[in-house]
């Protein structure tokens, strides 16, 4: 038996972003802005700090990996399930380069199998929805 795991797929998304990082960095961290462009939420920008997204359709778990402040976050983001096509274990990370114009803002949700097409496809259409979102956000802050 191989202790290999099965290959597995990405979803990611980039934008420039007309705002500084300081400004993005408060949209990606403050759980009152996450609720408004992402979903309801108990984050804290720990390292190690649980918490969840809840959204319509259900919840995920997750957990803080990465806290670089201005630069990078990440976190898991798992929804367990018992259909395993739906049971997913995977990591989103945003990546913040200051632009001459604001921000290059790069997500990338690593982790899905190849039996996940439809939370595949549901997590490459959502970010670009979710990112709109973001955007919108951060032009009502001062």
């Amino acid at each position: 038996m191989s202790d290999a795991t099965p290959e597995t797929r990405a979803v990611v998304v980039e934008r420039e972003i007309a705002h500084p990082p300081e400004k993005l960095w408060r949209a990606l961290t403050q759980p009152h802005l996450i609720s408004e462009w992402l979903m309801k939420t108990d984050f804290a920008p720990v390292v190690g700090h649980d918490f969840t997204l809840r959204g319509d359709w259900g919840s995920v778990d997750c957990r803080v990996l990465t806290v670089e402040p201005g630069r990078m976050l990440s976190y898991t983001w798992d929804h367990v399930h018992d259909d395993p096509a739906f049971d997913l274990r995977s990591v989103v990370s945003f990546t913040l380069t200051p632009t001459a114009t604001g921000t290059h803002l790069r997500m990338e949700q690593t982790g899905f199998r190849p039996e996940q097409k439809q939370a595949f496809g549901g997590a490459r259409y959502g970010w670009q929805e979710h990112f709109t979102n973001l955007e919108r956000v951060l032009a009502g802050l001062a």
